[in-house]
Formats: structure tokens, sequence, C-alpha cells
């Protein structure tokens, strides 16, 4: 897992090895499933909250790279998104995602261990209780 590389859609390299060591949620998501886009304000505003004490979100985009380009232009996020393409499918099936479904979340503790994860849209309960209970 933390061995894999991807690129933002900026065209840069974005290698999950950069954040271990910190909690990390790691959201696999896409422009055309409205749980996705529906849950991604609030991931943003949790981010944005809790960055300071160190957690870390990256949106892995199980999508097309034009898609996704076209939609951060729409509703901008601050937290880092990487083009995961089919390499995001199997690597959320290798986290527990057996289906593929989206959107998928996994919550890393700061030792690296899968803490917990969801299919299914997230809520800020599942937010708050994960980051709390991990700490």
């Amino acid at each position: 897992m933390w061995a894999q590389q991807f690129q933002t859609p900026a065209g840069e390299p974005l290698s999950l090895a950069a954040f271990k060591g910190k909690p990390l949620l790691l959201n696999f998501w896409a422009t055309w499933c409205p749980p996705c886009v529906e849950e991604l304000p609030m991931i943003e505003a949790f981010w944005q909250e809790h960055a300071v004490k160190g957690l870390q979100v990256v949106g892995l985009a199980i999508d097309q790279p034009s898609a996704v380009r076209r939609f951060l232009e729409r509703q901008p996020l601050t937290f880092p998104v990487a083009l995961a393409g089919f390499g995001g499918t199997e690597l959320s099936k290798s986290l527990g995602n057996s289906t593929g479904s989206l959107p998928f979340s996994v919550f890393f503790a700061a030792d690296g261990r899968v803490f917990a994860k969801k299919l299914g849209q997230l809520t800020r309960d599942d937010l708050s209780g994960w980051l709390l209970a991990s700490a």
C-alpha cells in the first residue's frame, strides 16, 4: 500500500509513502458517484479542521482524468487528490473493498495500520469517532 504512487490532476507525482507516520484518511471516489460527490465537502471541512493536529486526507479518484479536472474546477478540494484509475480499484480491493464499489474509505492510524474502513458514504460521526479512537 505505502509503495503506491499516482499522479495528481496537475500531473505531479503523489506517493502514498509520504503520508506514513500520521493518521490518514484514504478516500476512493469518482465524479459519477453521487454519494462520493456529496461527502467530499464534509471531508474537506473535516480535514481543514483537523489538519493542524496532523490528520492527512488523500482522495483517490477512480475516474477519467479530464472528468476529475473539470470537477475540481467547479468544486476545489485543498487536500491532495490523485488519479488512481484501475490501480486504485485494485488497491481498494486489497484493502477490503471486495466489490470495488464507491465510495470506499480507509482510515490508517499513525503507525500505518488500517484502523477503520467503510464502504458507502461517510458521516462526520464516522470521521470524528475514528480520529478520537485512533489517538
